[in-house]
């Protein structure tokens, strides 16, 4: 079983149940309602078997309309429809790893050196006048790519230097 989390952007502004307040069973392949009721795929064996999924890569799951009119919560999860659908990307496990993975520490970490990395790289395009090379051919792009990056370092180790007023001055 499975519980969707906020972090998705199925949220709703109407007041009605998102798709995070239905619990997702990954063994029966359906949602739990909020009032235990179950919403499937499909509620009959086809004789031609079905794709699953919609064109646009979502499956939908449905409820019973006889459950849906007989429900104390329908007000909040469907005034205006007669039974309710919930839809699910083919790729919401993997997006549900996903999100798992965004809370941990080491992704924490791996996002900050990430930030680094890429400030270092906009820094070297916006700074270092590298948004386009002036040498050609490949030797020639990683010469002065070698050079920019030697000249960031130097202004880095300029500032972890204890004097680097007094450099400042002398140069």
């Amino acid at each position: 079983m499975f519980t969707c989390t906020r972090g998705d952007k199925s949220g709703r502004k109407d007041g009605t149940f998102e798709r995070a307040d239905f619990t997702f069973d990954t063994e029966n392949d359906l949602y739990i309602c909020p009032g235990g009721k179950e919403l499937k795929q499909y509620r009959r064996a086809f004789k031609t078997p079905r794709p699953g999924a919609n064109k646009d890569e979502t499956i939908r799951y449905r409820a019973r309309k006889s459950d849906c009119d007989a429900c104390i919560l329908k007000e909040r999860c469907t005034p205006k429809e007669p039974q309710r659908k919930v839809t699910r990307s083919i790729y919401e496990t993997s997006r549900d790893v996903a999100r798992v993975l965004s809370q941990t520490q080491q992704y924490a970490i791996s996002r900050k050196l990430r930030k680094k990395v890429e400030m270092s790289f906009a820094h070297l395009k916006r700074i270092h006048g590298l948004g386009r090379l002036r040498l050609r051919g490949p030797c020639g792009a990683h010469d002065e790519f070698l050079l920019a990056a030697t000249a960031q370092n130097l202004k880095k180790l300029a500032k972890l230097a204890p004097n680097h007023n007094l450099i400042r001055r002398t140069v």
